[in-house]
């Protein structure tokens, strides 16, 4: 298994993006500001998102990503989460 951390900060000054964790180049582990250091290629190889929480630091870049990649999918991008995400996501984001 191959971890990267592409955030781990609370913070998005400089040098610094908020959580986010790439295993082995498919699954995404929260969606912060670190998905934006993934070149587009990287982002349309991520099959599964975990989401921990629905707050921006967690989850800001998914709906960008979601965009940058849609048109080099060929199957639908896999998020997972307790129900109280999905349904903050679903109100306040994907609405």
């Amino acid at each position: 298994m191959k971890v990267r951390v592409l955030g781990c900060s609370g913070a998005i000054a400089k040098d610094c993006r908020t959580t986010s964790f790439l295993i082995d180049g498919d699954v995404l582990i929260d969606a912060g500001t670190g998905v934006g250091d993934l070149t587009l290629t990287e982002m349309a190889g991520i099959e599964h998102g975990l989401l921990s929480q629905a707050h921006l630091d967690h989850s800001a870049a998914l709906p960008l990503m979601v965009d940058a990649v849609a048109s080099r999918r060929t199957t639908p991008l896999q998020i997972h989460a307790l129900a109280g995400p999905i349904a903050a996501l679903k109100t306040h984001v994907f609405n």
